[in-house]
């Protein structure tokens, strides 16, 4: 039995044989080896006894595909699992044979909570993603195909779910705490489809199905978002924001809402932004994590005025704290939703802050390549030299950020009028 360190250069050096297949195994990792069978491929595998005293063998993964590293790293979960009195190569065999729909759904989910499934460039899916899945998979996919065999679905099975989550089938009213009802609809349909398609991908990927059995499926269209408030809008959004802070509408929300209009940041991204990332010198926020990745974002000199204006909180990083605990305030949405009741606008949500930011940016002139990368869709990595921020995109974020706080100020003058009038 051939024992070697396994590496890199031990795994290249070695040649098939003429025939049958060989092993080689690794001098650190009891149980952890490569085999190469005779047409060249190199197979990563674990071999441990099982609780019966059976020997069983269980492929992790094929050399190119996975690196020696990559494959040293699952062999230690797989022996870890064995230790535990755990057999990997049962649960494969019974995994491939008759896995429902809803016990891969679990597996997806433990699986990638665990960052072992990589989502977009190869990374972990973030929790904020999985909370998604997770929701979709609840409500709407387990009780609609749950039951189903999952290596036995059709392409029919599943989009036949999504028109059933279109109808409204899955529609369930709210039971109390926090969060809506959960409504369905065509856009939550199209997110079952394509969910459901990646864990059967992810399945296909990792082995625990031979093929992908709906691929070719096809997702309903989506209504892509478009609104975005009109000049007079935003003047009456300015004018409605001192009058809601007059109201007791809380200042900190009022502070976010005003942030994500003027810089085009997320939801998420503003309101859960740390005083650390903020470089006012340099005109930057240097986001460790976005939708995107990493990313370091242009911010104008009156978005720096909202966020220096904000009272610190001892323990809490976050430019915006939640009013107890260490944690983000979390409620912009709501309090959206009241300073446009007030100023009689419909139809807003955080996101429409967004696509105003970016209206704006292109009837200043500002190109559509420009604007993506104000809005982080371009490629800005976060371990990029600081200094070397793009001075043109600086400059473009200052002027709509102007453009933008010059619109709210000429609205909140005209309630200041109103005031001196009555």
């Amino acid at each position: 039995m051939a024992k070697a360190k396994l590496n890199k250069r031990t795994v290249d050096a070695l040649t098939p044989p003429k025939s049958g297949q060989g092993f080689v195994w690794d001098t650190e990792i009891k149980g952890f080896g490569v085999r190469i069978g005779p047409t060249g491929t190199k197979t990563f595998v674990i071999q441990y006894m099982n609780k019966e005293g059976r020997i069983r063998r269980v492929k992790i993964g094929r050399f190119g595909v996975i690196t020696v590293d990559q494959a040293r790293d699952l062999a230690k979960i797989k022996l870890g699992e064995v230790a535990a009195g755990e057999d990997p190569a049962e649960e494969a065999r019974r995994a491939r044979k008759e896995m429902t729909v809803t016990e891969l759904c679990d597996w997806y989910l433990t699986e990638a909570r665990a960052g072992r499934i990589l989502g977009r460039k190869n990374r972990p899916i973030k929790e904020s993603s999985l909370a998604m899945d997770e929701s979709r998979i609840k409500t709407h996919i387990k009780p609609l195909i749950g039951k189903r065999i999952a290596r036995h679905l059709t392409i029919a099975d599943v989009e036949a779910m999504q028109d059933d989550v279109k109808n409204h089938k899955t529609q369930k009213s709210r039971s109390g705490g926090r969060g809506g009802k959960a409504t369905g609809g065509p856009g939550v349909a199209a997110r079952c489809l394509g969910t459901i398609q990646a864990i059967l991908g992810h399945a296909r990927h990792k082995g625990l199905l031979s093929e992908h059995p709906t691929k070719g499926a096809k997702k309903l269209a989506g209504n892509k978002k478009t609104r975005r408030l009109s000049v007079a809008e935003i003047e009456t959004l300015g004018k409605a924001m001192v009058y809601a802070e007059q109201q007791g509408v809380s200042p900190t929300g009022i502070s976010v809402i005003k942030l994500l209009l003027l810089t085009g940041y997320r939801r998420e991204e503003g309101q859960a932004m740390e005083r650390s990332w903020v470089n006012p010198m340099g005109g930057f926020v240097a986001f460790p994590d976005t939708k995107t990745g990493g990313q370091i974002r242009a911010i104008g000199p009156e978005a720096i005025k909202v966020i220096v204006a904000q009272p610190q909180v001892a323990g809490n990083p976050h430019v915006f704290p939640a009013t107890t605990g260490d944690g983000p305030f979390t409620a912009a949405s709501a309090c959206l939703q009241r300073i446009c009741g007030f100023a009689g606008i419909v139809g807003v949500t955080p996101h429409t802050l967004r696509h105003t930011f970016a209206s704006i940016a292109a009837e200043l002139g500002f190109s559509e390549l420009t604007i993506r990368a104000m809005l982080g869709h371009a490629s800005q990595n976060v371990t990029q030299d600081y200094i070397h921020v793009d001075e043109a995109l600086k400059l473009a974020v200052r002027r709509t950020s102007d453009e933008i706080a010059k619109l709210l100020a000429q609205g909140a003058a005209k309630l200041d009028r109103l005031r001196l009038v009555a």
